[in-house]
C-alpha cells in the first residue's frame, strides 16, 4: 500500500466501510445496495481509501492457515449479524498496522473500556465514581503517590471521592496533559483537536503536557487542552452531563452536529444529507435508543429517515409528494 493509500481515516468513514463490507460479503445486496455502494465509494478519496484498507486487511487473513484461519473465518460469520461495531473488532489484528486510523491501541489494552452504544459506571477504592461514555477506554494506576486515571478514548465523567486519610492527588491525564482535581466532579472528553474538560463542581487544575503553566477551571467552565496550551475558558454549556443519565440535550444546534453526535452511540453509518445539515433543532434525544431518538425528529423538521441496512440510515430532506 502507498503511503498515500496508509493515511489514516476516521472512524466514521471507516464504520461505514465495514457496513458496506457487511452488507455485500454476505451476498444479500440488490442492484440499488451496489449502486448506492458505487455513490458512495465514489463521493471521497476518504471513502476509496478505507475501502482499499479493508481489502489489505483481507488479504492479510487470507494468508493465514490451518486453525487460525478457520477460527477468523467462523467469527467474521458470526460477527457480520451484529454489526460494524463488533465487526471491528474482528479487524483488530489488521487494525495493529494501522491502528490510528480507528481506535488506539490503548483502547483495546486499557484496564476499563465500553463499547460503541455502550455506558459504564465503576465505583473505585477511594470511593471515586467513575463514569464511561459510549466507546471509551481507561486506565486506573492508583500507587502511593497518586490516583492516576488515563484516558485512551471517549470520555468519562468522574466524582471524585472524599477519604479523609486519602491525601493522594487525584489527576486524570490525556496525550494533551494533566487535570488535577480539587474536590471536585467533571468531565473529562478527547476530541480531534485536544481535551475538553467541563467542570460541573469546585475546580480542576489544568496543564498542558508540553506547558510549565497550570490554570484553575472552575464550577460552570469548560476549557479546550491541547499539548502545549490551554485554549479559552467558556461557560458550560447546559446538558453537558446529560448523557450521564442516558440523555443527549442539545439548544439551537445544527442537525448535522447533532446526528454527528447521536452516530457516536450506534454502530455503522448515520449520515445527513447537505439540504437538511443546517436545520436547528433544540431538544433531549435517548441515547440508549437512537433509533427513537431519529423518529423524534420528524414531527419537528422536514426530514425523513432512511434505512438501506441496520447500519446504514441517513436523514435527508422529507418527500411531500
Amino acid at each position: 500500500m502507498s503511503a498515500l493509500n496508509a493515511r489514516p481515516v476516521s472512524a466514521g468513514v471507516l464504520d461505514a466501510a465495514i457496513a458496506w463490507q457487511l452488507c455485500l460479503d454476505a451476498g444479500s445486496g440488490n442492484a440499488q445496495e451496489r449502486a448506492d455502494f458505487e455513490r458512495w465509494h465514489a463521493a471521497s478519496e476518504e471513502h476509496a481509501r478505507a475501502w482499499l484498507q479493508l481489502g489489505m486487511l483481507d488479504q492479510r487473513f487470507a494468508a493465514a492457515a490451518g486453525p487460525a484461519r478457520k477460527a477468523l473465518m467462523q467469527s467474521r460469520v458470526s460477527l457480520r449479524k451484529l454489526g460494524s461495531g463488533l465487526a471491528s473488532l474482528l479487524l483488530v489484528g489488521g487494525l495493529l498496522s494501522w491502528v490510528n486510523a480507528h481506535q488506539t491501541l490503548g483502547y483495546w489494552l486499557a484496564d476499563q473500556r465500553t463499547a460503541t452504544g455502550e455506558q459504564r459506571s465503576l465505583r473505585l477504592d477511594d470511593g471515586t465514581l467513575i463514569s464511561l461514555n459510549t466507546h471509551s477506554a481507561v486506565d486506573i494506576r492508583f500507587t502511593e503517590n497518586e490516583r492516576l486515571i488515563v484516558l485512551h478514548d471517549g470520555e468519562i465523567s468522574i466524582e471524585t471521592g472524599h477519604k479523609a486519610n486519602d491525601l493522594r492527588p487525584f489527576v486524570v491525564a490525556t496525550d494533551d496533559g494533566r487535570m488535577r482535581a480539587l474536590g471536585t466532579r467533571f468531565l473529562v472528553r478527547l476530541e480531534g483537536d485536544g481535551t475538553r474538560l467541563s467542570v460541573l463542581q469546585s475546580a480542576v487544575a489544568a496543564k498542558p503536557q508540553d506547558s510549565g503553566d497550570e490554570q484553575i477551571v472552575h464550577e460552570g467552565q469548560e476549557v479546550l487542552m491541547s499539548h502545549d496550551q490551554l485554549g479559552r475558558i467558556n461557560t458550560l454549556k447546559p446538558g453537558a452531563d446529560a448523557w450521564t443519565r442516558g440523555m443527549l440535550v442539545v439548544d439551537n444546534v445544527r442537525l448535522g452536529d447533532l446526528l454527528g453526535e447521536l452516530g457516536r452511540y450506534r454502530a455503522g453509518y448515520l449520515g445527513v444529507a447537505p439540504e437538511v445539515a443546517d436545520l436547528r433543532i433544540t431538544g433531549s434525544f435517548p441515547l440508549h435508543d437512537t433509533d427513537l431518538a431519529l423518529k423524534s425528529l420528524l414531527p419537528t423538521l422536514p426530514v425523513q429517515v432512511q434505512q438501506r441496512t441496520p447500519w446504514w440510515v441517513t436523514v435527508m430532506a422529507r418527500n411531500d409528494k
